[in-house]
């Protein structure tokens, strides 16, 4: 789960983490009665949307007046808002974050994300900060200072050290950078956050570390955890099929291809989507139907899977082990009943029951159910029906 700029901020401040004062708006009007309860004389005004690259959308702008203020609220609020992470259909602009301006000296990079290899936390920081993260890594990696940190000890000052000398932050400033990324590593850990951005990190002249720009993400699984957290969820902001499907137990993720995945188990889901690729084709969804699927979450996920208009293909593929295949294989057939299905549906079910699912869907006679032998048969066939040659 993902939250707004001024959510991270609204946690940050609760660790002493430094930020600019600041006050979110949903229209004009309270735009520019935050700007004049925090007195300006420099505000920037800032798109409140789940993506980065904001400013070069359009989306980050600096008004020196309250006259500004009204004037660039109103030009972003209702914007459709394209960044290169919210592709091209972009996103609604439907809160504004009115901040004080910063003495800004310096602009740096500081991130903790989850270093899967290592499975520990990891600390990025950079001297590009503002920058595309991604480009400075393409185009200039040695610019990115990277430091591990076991949970076991947690964050130290040796690891400190490592950044404030890759970054060149003179002695001096350094008990102060310690703080900032202490207090930075301890939101990560205490939440149960997947990612901590900020981009930039600015040192004022004064010498301080501010975080100008906050972008948080969190691991699902855990927020039964943190109620607070999950109260802050905008579910405008997420893919309405993605957040449907979750509510029926089904991990569902839209791509861009043209046969649409149903299965079983994550690394099978892959599994499946690599084989389609192998064979020539595109899937159009990550969908992982988990380990209790009935007649209901399978027609729900044939449903959401149609709703995609460029499916021309289904392709079931099922590993019975906790789920029955006759399960699976009466839920295929309910389904059917339930929800127009217009594309054939290539059914491979192995495993548990599969003979007695095999026999179900043959006595059922369904003209667009289409058997396969085994994952190569289900793929070779899913991808020639999409292409109108089965």
């Amino acid at each position: 789960m993902n939250i707004h700029e001024y959510q991270a901020k609204q946690i940050f401040a609760k660790y002493g983490v430094p930020t600019p004062k600041g006050k979110v708006a949903s229209s004009v009007e309270e735009a520019v009665e935050n700007a004049k309860e925090l007195g300006g004389p420099i505000w920037v005004v800032k798109a409140q949307i789940h993506a980065g690259g904001r400013g070069l959308g359009g989306g980050v702008k600096l008004a020196k007046s309250l006259d500004e203020v009204k004037e660039l609220a109103d030009e972003i609020l209702g914007m459709t808002l394209v960044t290169h992470q919210t592709g091209p259909e972009g996103k609604l602009v439907q809160k504004v974050y009115i901040e004080d301006g910063a003495d800004i000296k310096d602009e740096f990079y500081l991130s903790v994300v989850l270093d899967r290899a290592k499975e520990m936390p990891i600390i990025m920081a950079s001297t590009e900060g503002g920058m595309d993260i991604e480009t400075v890594a393409e185009k200039t990696p040695e610019k990115i200072i990277k430091v591990t940190v076991d949970p076991s000890i947690g964050f130290q000052t040796f690891h400190a050290r490592d950044l404030a000398f890759g970054l060149g932050l003179p002695k001096e400033q350094q008990g102060t950078f310690y703080k900032f990324a202490k207090a930075l590593y301890d939101v990560y850990m205490d939440n149960d956050a997947e990612l901590i951005e900020i981009n930039p990190l600015v040192r004022t002249g004064k010498g301080e570390f501010i975080a100008l720009d906050g972008k948080m993400g969190f691991d699902d699984n855990a927020l039964y955890r943190h109620p607070d957290i999950e109260a802050m969820r905008d579910e405008s902001e997420e893919d309405p099929d993605e957040r449907e499907a979750s509510q029926y137990g089904l991990s569902y993720i839209a791509l861009d291809g043209e046969i649409g995945c149903m299965v079983n188990g994550a690394g099978l889901a892959m599994g499946t989507m690599d084989t389609i690729n192998y064979m020539g084709g595109t899937p159009a969804n990550f969908l992982d139907v988990g380990g209790t699927a009935n007649a209901e979450t399978v027609a729900k996920g044939f449903e959401i899977i149609l709703k995609n208009p460029n499916v021309k293909a289904i392709f079931v593929n099922i590993f019975g082990g906790i789920v029955r295949c006759d399960r699976i294989a009466n839920g295929i057939l309910e389904a059917t009943k339930l929800v127009d299905v217009n594309v054939p549906v290539i059914v491979r079910l192995d495993g548990t029951n599969a003979p007695e699912a095999a026999e179900i869907l043959k006595n059922a006679n369904i003209d667009n159910v289409i058997a396969a032998d085994d994952l190569a048969d289900g793929a070779k066939k899913a991808v020639a029906a999409a292409k109108g040659e089965l």
